[in-house]
């Protein structure tokens, strides 16, 4: 196996699993629906990952609306973790993340007051986490919108679509 310096000193030739090493991250376990749907659907080369929050050995990392009871700063932890958690169901469907060709889509979702424009920025802890484990692979599309309120309270939910190499 690599050492970490060696992948930073190699980041294009990277494989993602040894990129979360270097990164000092271990998914979790992939998160089980909390109602009737289940946590990924492949149709072809396609891997569409069910909405995640920011759970974190079984509860959630903060609660309530971002720019209000969640600051914008605690919003981007809570995007990343559903980062984790929605790469925790792909490497689960797929069984390596190095099975993964590309991140496509993320569609992010922040409960916020009206007012609050700042889903962009609260995203980015999803979409950097993307970048930092794939690569340029992880460049993709991506939607940023407000809500009122999100399943048990959280603070953001993240869906995701990843496209795999076979």
């Amino acid at each position: 196996m690599t050492t970490p310096n060696a992948i930073q000193s190699q980041p294009g030739a990277t494989a993602a699993e040894e990129r979360l090493v270097a990164l000092g991250i271990t998914l979790p376990a992939a998160p089980k629906p909390v109602a009737a749907y289940v946590p990924s659907v492949r149709t072809g080369k396609l891997v569409y990952v069910s909405g995640q929050i920011p759970m974190s050995e079984g509860k959630l990392l903060d609660q309530g609306r971002v720019g209000n009871e969640v600051s914008p700063e605690d919003g981007v932890a809570c995007a990343r973790q559903c980062a984790i958690n929605g790469l925790a169901v792909v490497r689960d469907a797929l069984g390596s993340l190095d099975r993964v060709a590309r991140v496509v889509r993320l569609g992010v979702f922040v409960a916020c007051d009206p007012g609050f424009h700042e889903q962009p920025r609260v995203a980015n802890g999803a979409s950097q986490l993307m970048l930092d484990v794939f690569g340029e692979a992880g460049r993709h599309a991506r939607a940023a919108v407000g809500a009122s309120d999100l399943p048990l309270g959280a603070p953001v939910e993240i869906e995701f679509l990843f496209e795999a190499k076979d």
